[in-house]
């Protein structure tokens, strides 16, 4: 055989390798996403103040956009994304529900489950955005994406203080 070939064919696997790594985290953030959209119109739909419902609605839309994105990035790397949610995700979810129907407050204790699900998030997006083999397009994404989750903290920990 060729030996341009057989270097050719080793690039290629080393490339396809590549972009199954990247499409398996950004998959991984993908159901992280999901989980969020579901957590937070799970929230807006069981709280009676309409200024929380406003805003997990609006955070709901947030992450169905961000799943769209990275959707898109995950095709660009020739790869399928995930559907669905993810089991860690169905947990908490769970575990907010009976921390809702147990609590007092109920405002207060769904933003303190909002405030330890974003900073969840935060730290994952920081994890992937550690790599610097990412491309720049895609790193421009998951960067863009963080800024609002950070912001997004912020104002619920605002909330939080309201509510307290």
């Amino acid at each position: 055989m060729d030996c341009n070939f057989i270097i050719a064919m080793n690039e290629k696997k080393n490339v396809m390798k590549y972009s199954e790594e990247v499409s398996e985290r950004l998959n991984e953030l993908l159901e992280k996403n999901y989980d969020a959209e579901k957590g937070y119109k799970f929230a807006a739909e069981h709280i009676e103040n309409e200024k929380l419902k406003a805003f997990f609605t609006e955070r709901a839309k947030e992450r169905y956009d961000f799943g769209h994105e990275l959707k898109a990035e995950i095709r660009n790397f020739g790869e399928n994304p995930e559907k669905g949610t993810s089991l860690a995700g169905d947990v908490h979810r769970t575990w907010m529900n009976l921390k809702t129907a147990l609590a007092g407050n109920k405002e207060e204790a769904v933003l303190e489950e909002a405030i330890r699900g974003e900073e969840i998030a935060v730290e994952e997006y920081e994890k992937i955005l550690k790599d610097t083999n990412i491309p720049p397009s895609t790193q421009n994404v998951l960067l863009k994406q963080k800024n609002v989750i950070v912001a997004s903290l912020n104002e619920v920990k605002s909330l939080e203080l309201q509510y307290d």
